[in-house]
């Protein structure tokens, strides 16, 4: 990929055809987006987004890592209470759909199974190491903390964009978001909770 643009125009440009690219591969996947259509909304040209992105697949990873960055870092993981994680799971999830949209086609048209990204570039090793110090304290039950944050992860998602039951929206009632928090917070506190002897 190439260098971000350094004058002001330039960065503009690249910024909107990040935020269109990022529409049209949420709705459209990784092979049924169309770089014209990206170009033509974001009022550039193809040679502008390959300068900047190199290609199709190298735009789409720039959205993609971009978005697991985000998750990482506007929902941090606390171990202590992973029912208050799962809670704001769910809430990013209304702010930003598109974000599990493209981790959802990453898994249909790229990574079919195992992990959704190479080894390189996971970053669920802070993760790993907060559940595990957690379970150190007593704070969380005994497992493999990969299967207790996928596993919290999973539960988070149940509303999600990519459910296969209901997919909930930000304009949705606000008491029922908070019965599905309510519901969600309890399920994983009892899921996740050590057992007190």
């Amino acid at each position: 990929m190439a260098d971000q643009p350094l004058t002001s125009r330039g960065a503009a440009t690249y910024q909107r055809i990040l935020d269109v690219a990022t529409r049209e591969f949420a709705e459209h996947g990784i092979a049924g987006a169309r770089v014209e259509r990206i170009v033509a909304a974001a009022h550039t040209n193809k040679a502008q987004l390959y300068a900047y992105f190199g290609s199709k697949e190298g735009l789409f990873d720039a959205i993609f890592f971009a978005s697991l960055e985000r998750i990482v870092n506007v929902v941090p993981i606390d171990a202590t209470d992973l029912a208050d994680w799962a809670v704001r799971l769910y809430d990013e999830y209304l702010r930003r759909p598109e974000l599990i949209r493209l981790a959802t086609w990453v898994r249909l048209e790229r990574r079919p199974a195992g992990h959704l990204v190479e080894d390189r570039d996971r970053r669920d090793d802070p993760k790993l190491r907060a559940i595990a110090e957690a379970q150190e304290a007593g704070l969380v039950r005994p497992g493999d903390p990969f299967d207790l944050m996928t596993m919290v992860i999973a539960m988070s998602m149940a509303w999600s964009p990519v459910s296969n039951v209901y997919a909930a929206t930000a304009q949705e009632p606000p008491e029922l978001h908070e019965q599905r928090r309510a519901l969600l917070r309890e399920s994983v506190r009892r899921a996740m909770t050590a057992e007190q002897t």
